[in-house]
């Protein structure tokens, strides 16, 4: 049962079955394909975490005016976890209507936001492109809500619990960043990039999240971190001539002297780093 909740302050609250759907309407822009980096990386971070779970359910929440993009992380998400089912979640009932036609199974379709209407606790809450309309003050308690409703830790087994992944990405999914949290909050956070299509890795800075892209700017920590990644990929021009990947992975190697990057040579292949959190959290 999905309890009542207050709206947050851009959101309009609306009754569906006597539930609160908490939220408000997207532009609903989509495209197949779109957000394939986001779901390769979780397929690859969180798959062990789907695979565990008693009930790996997975939540595509506000997935547009058409289903492709529930469609696709279900596909993706299997090849890791078999198991895993998907419920996309949207605020729209025409765009649920819609929707319906592509329901099988482990693939079902539901009205709601932020209050995630889903039975239990999910294992996964992926929200793409969905807080870029709201203000940066209400980030947080979006993050808190939604945190809330995850799956939770448990050392016994060694689980950390489920994960939301909320990001953004351009129209064609060729730059992409988001931010992962758990129960607990904010984790890290992911650069991700078609390498062909890069001049500099602060061409990302148009990507971020809501809760960093104002933030941009001289004294904030991201706009530290993108300076220093254009001077590492400077310096990794030599590399070039072995492709836009060689020297991706240089940059980024010379990044870690002075940043906490989590991950390795493997993601970095794939056009990624993965940054701690807490090194590109706001100041103040």
């Amino acid at each position: 049962m999905t309890a009542r909740a207050t709206p947050l302050p851009h959101s309009r609250p609306r009754s569906s079955g006597g539930t609160t759907v908490v939220g408000t309407v997207t532009r609903g822009t989509t495209n197949p394909n779109r957000l394939r980096r986001m779901d390769r990386w979780i397929a690859a971070t969180h798959g062990a975490e789907l695979r565990r779970a008693a009930d790996p359910v997975a939540v595509d929440l506000g997935y547009g005016a058409a289903p492709w993009t529930a469609v696709e992380l279900l596909h993706r998400l299997r090849a890791a976890a078999p198991r895993a089912r998907v419920t996309g979640v949207e605020i729209e009932p025409a765009r649920v209507a819609a929707a319906r036609p592509y329901e099988r199974e482990g693939l079902a379709f539901l009205r709601g936001g932020f209050e995630v209407p889903v039975p239990g606790r999910p294992v996964l809450v992926r929200a793409a492109n969905v807080l870029r309309q709201y203000d940066e003050a209400e980030v947080a308690a979006v993050w808190r809500r939604l945190c809330a409703r995850l799956a939770p830790a448990d050392p016994a087994t060694g689980s950390r619990g489920g994960l939301l992944v909320e990001g953004t990405c351009d129209e064609i999914g060729r730059r992409h960043v988001w931010v992962a949290l758990g129960p607990e909050g904010p984790r890290t956070v992911t650069f991700a990039t078609r390498l062909g299509s890069l001049e500099r890795p602060s061409d990302l800075a148009e990507r971020l999240p809501k809760a960093l892209i104002h933030r941009n700017v001289p004294g904030e920590p991201v706009h530290a971190f993108l300076r220093d990644f254009d001077r590492a990929w400077a310096a990794a021009a030599p590399y070039a001539s072995y492709g836009a990947r060689q020297r991706w992975i240089r940059a980024v190697r010379d990044l870690t002297a002075d940043w906490p990057v989590s991950d390795g040579p493997g993601r970095w292949r794939q056009g990624e780093v993965t940054v701690r959190w807490e090194a590109l959290a706001p100041r103040g």
